[in-house]
């Protein structure tokens, strides 16, 4: 981490991960000055991937 990705057709910076108080897992996401917290369930990654996305991969597998 850090890597780039698109949200909703927006290019952002995930720049983190956190714990959300409602137990999800979210990506800090970044673009300027705006910051957002996306659930890592629903965020895409890019292609390539990036350095870590198996720990992506198998949180969503165990949350199915």
């Amino acid at each position: 981490m850090p890597f780039t990705t698109t949200v909703l057709g927006v290019e952002v910076s995930v720049v983190g991960a956190d714990l959300a108080e409602d137990g999800r897992v979210v990506a800090r996401c970044a673009r300027g000055s705006v910051r957002q917290d996306i659930g890592i369930l629903d965020l895409p990654l890019p292609d390539p991937a990036p350095e870590g996305w198996q720990w992506i991969e198998a949180y969503r597998y165990w949350a199915r």
